[in-house]
């Protein structure tokens, strides 16, 4: 197996006398989809906020392609690779898509020391990444508040890739999206791994998370108390995992 493009060892995070998460171990693949699983509380999201930068570990190494890194901020993340589409997406429903995709890194000339934006070349960097994404949005052009929920998706996708993103986070993305939607941005996440990017994502959507992801992460109780890969598991086993029913469980709970 390759080596993976983060690695995160030993991640550790408490506020004040809580722990939130303790002794976290795992491994991220460039082309791969893996699903962080857990019920409300269980440590999924406080993970992904230390990757995203959000959060720094209270102890604990990440490495970026074997580097160590330290995040002191979202901004550092980003820098080093790693995009995070969170739920309520933050896109302007006022600016077009092409807008919303350079939002903050707009290409610009100079005219007579007068800055410009270079909108062709804006657009058709986001028509390249539409037809790469088969994202099906005519016009580039267009408000992002006059798109559909999937839609919008592939436009914070579309973000994430114009950052040259190594790792993209999505957290609940099929979320309050009818079925042809979901369908949809299940396709583009697929469409995201095949393109040689890490992909994270976090779910509820046990039938989702059976589509699309290659392996399968459970945290409970702030640890990380199995993984899986998708052919070699089962719904069943999942949600016992989850649950805290599984064999496998019951005998981690009781040593720790």
């Amino acid at each position: 197996m390759t080596d993976p493009l983060l690695r995160a060892t030993g991640i550790g995070k408490r506020f004040g006398g809580l722990t939130a998460l303790a002794d976290v171990n795992i491994d991220i693949y460039a082309g791969e989809v893996l699903a962080l699983l857990g019920d409300n509380g269980a440590g999924k999201s406080t993970f992904v906020k230390v990757l995203a930068g959000a959060y720094a570990p209270t102890r604990g190494e990440l490495l970026i392609e074997g580097k160590p890194v330290n995040f002191s901020s979202p901004k550092d993340a980003a820098t080093a690779g790693i995009a995070t589409i969170f739920q309520e997406l933050a896109l302007s429903e006022n600016l077009s898509i092409a807008e919303n995709v350079f939002l903050g890194r707009e290409l610009k000339r100079s005219v007579l020391g007068i800055p410009f934006l270079r909108r062709r070349e804006m657009r058709e960097r986001v028509d390249s990444l539409i037809d790469e994404l088969d994202a099906h949005i005519s016009d580039p052009n267009a408000p992002v508040g006059s798109l559909s929920g999937g839609q919008r998706q592939a436009v914070a996708i579309c973000r994430a890739l114009n950052l040259n993103a190594k790792l993209v986070i999505m957290d609940e993305p099929t979320a309050a999206l009818a079925v042809a939607e979901t369908r949809k941005v299940l396709s583009l996440t697929r469409r995201l791994a095949q393109r040689g990017c890490a992909v994270v994502i976090i779910s509820h959507n046990i039938s989702d998370v059976f589509e699309v992801a290659d392996r399968m992460v459970v945290f409970r109780r702030g640890r990380k108390v199995a993984e899986r890969r998708r052919d070699a598991t089962d719904h069943e086993e999942i949600v016992s995992l989850i649950t805290g029913a599984h064999p496998d469980v019951r005998a981690l709970e009781k040593t720790s």
